[in-house]
């Protein structure tokens, strides 16, 4: 399946698929494609996680707090590549909802160590079973191996 024909799979609303040939020059751009795949990819996500009301962000965080207790708000940023605005900003509204709470760190009075409520570990777990019925989703179109080179090709962009 193209990019093109995925975006509308996922997308009905976008309307019918132009022929390649009608993206003109837009189909050899590499960033065109990548960005129709981001976007397909963003609207399955929020639509699996809209009952839970978290982003993409929020469960990241809530995920490596849970596997890293006591981690540092500046640790959290640097890890999701997130500026400290960004970090600040999911952080507090995951502490709004309960999810999160902020401690001094013991070892270094200057940072906030995070830690999971017991709402925020339940909420995980729902999260967690979302991630993975997206994982499924997204998974479904590719082989083990293609997975595998993917996962290698995208991190040389990211990294």
């Amino acid at each position: 399946m193209t990019a093109q024909a995925a975006l509308i799979e996922d997308n009905p609303a976008a309307g019918v698929a132009a022929p390649a040939n009608e993206l003109g020059g837009l189909d050899a751009i590499l960033g065109f494609h990548i960005r129709l795949a981001h976007g397909a990819v963003y609207r399955h996500f929020a639509e699996a996680f809209a009952d839970l009301d978290l982003t993409q962000k929020q469960v990241s965080a809530l995920w490596l707090v849970s596997e890293f207790p006591g981690l540092s708000q500046i640790e959290l940023g640097g890890r999701l590549r997130m500026d400290r605005a960004t970090t600040m900003t999911t952080v507090n509204r995951l502490q709004a909802r309960a999810y999160l709470r902020r401690e001094r760190s013991a070892a270094d009075g200057r940072k906030q160590a995070l830690y999971l409520t017991a709402a925020g570990s339940a909420v995980l777990g729902e999260a967690k079973a979302c991630v993975a019925d997206h994982e499924s989703w997204l998974k479904a179109r590719f082989s083990a191996a293609e997975i595998e080179k993917l996962v290698e090709l995208l991190a040389r962009i990211h990294e």
